[in-house]
């Protein structure tokens, strides 16, 4: 434990009780979480089998994984759980389907499958939801999961607002059970209820986890608070890492009041604070507690650094957003030009990815290199999981979580009632969704009609799975892509018709794609479940692509820059109804926007900028904006004012040029 603090030591050698360490930003609360798994293991005796670690992201996973590595050895590390919640919630119910009901093999459903599914109840059965209001219906329904309510208790508490999301959530949750799967809520409900109705099962998993550790322990919801509970028992057994600070999603069900909870539920609980920061200078810590410290406290606590004082954070002020924009990128090439380093030292972080779009624009045309963290990968795009899910069935019939994917799109009159009755008679007999299409004894749950579809439909993909292998692969592909009619289900389900182009040139894009891989090994063909297989794991490669985005300037949200740092980083748009967002202004939950600029704040590590515009465009239409309310509430002598009114945008835009030119010169005319 060398080079730990009084209070880094502290948190890690203390077991004996339940323990909450306030880890304020950058204050080294990986370091403890895993030098802690590291002195259980070999102080404490405990196997590291018996040790589970759990966060929010994969990325926070895998860095914790990496630097337990180098404390331990394989030997020792032996059987240890570092995963996310998620991925533990999805372990546990991999071991105990049969208690639950289900099958081995369960389906997980992301964002757009749930939300095809809901279309589907609400065109099909007797709810009378508005189309509309779809994702609407989805968020309540995760509201509800993240609350720990089930349908029944969400029908019994619904408002006559609710009442008709609350019936779509049973029928959802019946829907989801028959078909063998479950949402990304349900990875983390489905084990609370298991462990709430089978004490036998909950004392197995005790024993298998010893000691618990939590990351990020602001961000849990109610749902993970009793997973976190009823794992660690009433001796809680635990060791939790927050910040309430950092508390940035409670759109998405956070409840920053699960830290003192904790208090109310573990009387014995020790606190202890992690106050030394070792990423930013103290200047931009100063003017973060400044801010802070206009939100209420259960737990005060006060940031301060050793790695000296800094310089001013400057405030900018533009005529408008295009302004912003180019003054920005200058400022940033000018800086480096001045200063040296990498672009991959810069972030710009704003609220809204909209804000993203002049930025992107001006980089390019500066030819200065720039990545967007959270944009929409390319697998992520509907059509895009469509085709795949199309061709993942033509290689394996068996693959449930395709066969739902496709069977109705488009559609062919297979509804959820009769999917339904599918997945309950596929259950039963512990086969696949394919397979059961072709059982005699389907016809005692159907009636012909539908019988008739579903076998229709299965003929078609085996008929179409031997073409594919028999000819040639991708003259077939494009075939049965025009069989099914797909670029005409585009134009019907996209916004407009230039998106359902769009759409259909990520299609052919992909078709292209997969030809070439097949083709990429001379004097080889690889087969389609080769190619298949293969472009499935880019989607993981794509997936890590942003720890890997080498020397670019990185534009984010100020939620996706959670848990970053960069030297020089810029924050855009700090304007009222910005940031703070209207609709927070509205709901009143200023403290949470106010902690989301604090996040942004405590990003820089070096050197932090404020930019704000007095006129912006929205929604086509020039309105004057007012500085945020957050500017005021900062220190005015931390504070630099380098124009008090707004730059001149030809004076931007010749400054830009001079400082590329000096590039240039730099780099003998190269490309930046």
């Amino acid at each position: 434990m060398a080079g730990l603090n009084t209070q880094q030591r502290a948190a890690v050698t203390l077991i004996d009780r339940p323990l909450l360490v306030l880890a304020g930003a950058g204050s080294g609360k990986t370091r403890v979480i895993t030098e802690k798994i590291a002195w259980l293991v070999k102080q404490q005796g405990i196997a590291a089998r018996h040790i589970a670690a759990v966060t929010f992201t994969n990325k926070a996973a895998r860095e914790m994984k990496a630097r337990v590595a180098k404390l331990l050895d394989s030997d020792a590390s032996r059987g240890l759980r570092v995963s996310t919640f998620h991925a533990l919630g999805q372990d546990i119910l991999r071991r105990e389907h049969k208690t639950l009901g289900y099958k081995a093999g369960i389906t997980l459903f992301d964002e757009q499958d749930k939300i095809t599914l809901l279309r589907s109840l609400i065109a099909h059965g007797q709810n009378d939801g508005d189309l509309e209001a779809v994702e609407h219906y989805s968020w309540q329904i995760s509201q509800w999961k993240n609350a720990c309510l089930p349908a029944t208790k969400a029908i019994s508490n619904a408002t006559d607002e609710t009442l008709l999301a609350a019936h779509l959530y049973q029928e959802y949750s019946r829907s989801l059970k028959a078909y063998n799967a479950v949402d990304f809520d349900d990875l983390i409900l489905l084990p609370v209820f298991l462990f709430q109705q089978h004490p036998d099962i909950l004392e197995k998993w005790q024993n298998r986890i010893r000691y618990l550790l939590v990351d990020e322990y602001q961000d849990t919801n109610i749902t993970q608070y009793q997973l976190v509970r009823l794992l660690a028992g009433n001796l809680g057994r635990f060791t939790v890492v927050g910040d309430d600070d950092q508390s940035i999603y409670a759109w998405r069900g956070a409840q920053p009041e699960n830290l003192q909870q904790l208090q109310r539920d573990y009387p014995r609980l020790e606190v202890i604070k992690l106050e030394q920061n070792y990423r930013s200078v103290s200047r931009i810590l100063k003017v973060a507690n400044h801010l802070i410290a206009n939100n209420p406290h259960v737990f005060e606590k006060k940031l301060w650094s050793e790695l000296g004082y800094g310089e001013p954070l400057r405030v900018l002020a533009h005529r408008n957003d295009l302004a912003e924009a180019k003054q920005i990128v200058s400022e940033i090439i000018h800086h480096k030009f001045r200063h040296g380093g990498h672009f991959s030292d810069y972030a710009i972080l704003y609220r809204g990815n909209h804000q993203s779009r002049l930025f992107e624009r001006c980089l390019r045309e500066n030819n200065v290199p720039y990545f967007i963290t959270g944009g929409t990968s390319f697998f992520a795009c509907q059509e895009v999981k469509d085709i795949l899910a199309y061709l993942r069935l033509f290689v394996n019939p068996d693959d449930d979580a395709a066969f739902l994917r496709i069977v109705n799109t488009p559609r062919r009159e297979i509804g959820p009632n009769t999917l339904e009755k599918l997945g309950d008679y596929a259950t039963g007999r512990h086969i696949s969704l394919f397979s059961a299409c072709s059982e005699l004894g389907l016809q005692q749950k159907l009636n012909d009609k539908a019988v008739q579809r579903l076998q229709r439909f299965c003929q078609w993909v085996g008929d179409t799975a031997r073409a594919i292998e028999s000819d040639d692969s991708f003259t077939r592909i494009r075939r049965f892509i025009s069989d099914i009619q797909y670029e005409q289900w585009l134009k019907e389900n996209s916004k407009t018709p230039a998106a359902a182009e769009r759409r259909m040139r990520n299609v052919d894009d992909l078709v292209n794609w997969l030809k070439r891989i097949a083709e990429s090994d001379a004097g080889e063909n690889k087969s389609l479940a080769d190619v298949i297989s293969r472009i499935m794991l880019m989607d993981v490669l794509e997936r890590q692509q942003e720890e890997e985005a080498g020397d670019r300037v990185s534009l984010m949200t100020l939620h996706a820059a959670k848990g970053l740092e960069f030297p020089h980083v810029f924050l855009i748009g700090f304007e009222e109804n910005l940031l703070p967002h209207s609709s927070s202004i509205e709901a009143g939950q200023i403290e949470e926007e106010r902690r989301l600029a604090y996040v942004g704040i405590t990003r820089a590590q070096k050197t932090c900028t404020f930019s704000y515009c007095t006129h912006r465009k929205r929604y086509g239409e020039v309105e004057e904006t007012q500085p945020s309310r957050f500017l005021s509430e900062l220190p005015e002598d931390d504070l630099e004012w380098p124009q008090k009114k707004p730059l001149d945008p030809e004076a931007v835009k010749k400054r830009g040029k001079q400082s590329l030119a000096q590039l240039k010169t730099m780099l003998g005319g190269c490309r930046i």
